[in-house]
């Protein structure tokens, strides 16, 4: 079952990211408190939002989708940037991640939206494949970059 978060979602899906962030072996990069992602999620001006994947026998969270709205130019249309997808290394296999992706774009096309798209690290053989299965296509002749910390901050405070 997939179902919109809800605020009493957000201890199981800040679990859930550690554990992404363990996968991805990045855990030490993993920062976001419960408190910031209850803000994001659910606060005066949720700017994410997320999706449960719920065991249908027990009701149990066993994983997520968080998202955000983005836009583009060349289409004139928003667009869904998945930010995560996660389901935990027990349940997967089981149509758990196929419907969290269902949703989400059943959501783009209920809303008018041109397009889902997301990040996948290159060493992640199961994922791409499992995205290719489902119709995706890589972006090989993008490159994401990326300004955060140090580097961040110095171009954030030189004069306007």
């Amino acid at each position: 079952m997939i179902r919109t978060a809800t605020a009493t979602d957000v201890p199981a899906i800040h679990a859930m990211i550690r554990e992404l962030a363990e996968y991805e072996k990045a855990l030490h990069e993993a920062k976001a408190t419960e408190e910031q992602l209850h803000d994001a999620l659910f606060g005066e001006n949720p700017a994410v939002f997320g999706l449960i994947a719920e065991d249908d026998a027990t009701g149990e969270s066993v994983g997520f989708a968080l998202w955000f709205r983005n836009f583009s130019t060349w289409r004139g249309t928003h667009g869904i940037y998945l930010e995560d997808l996660y389901v935990r290394p027990d349940r997967r296999g089981g149509g758990h991640g196929k419907a969290l992706l269902t949703e989400l774009a059943r959501i783009a096309v209920e809303r008018g939206y041109s397009r889902v798209e997301w990040s996948v690290l290159d060493w992640n053989e199961p994922s791409i494949n499992f995205y290719k299965s489902l119709g995706a296509v890589p972006m090989d002749e993008w490159t994401v970059h990326r300004l955060t910390d140090r580097a961040l901050a110095e171009l954030g405070s030189q004069p306007r």
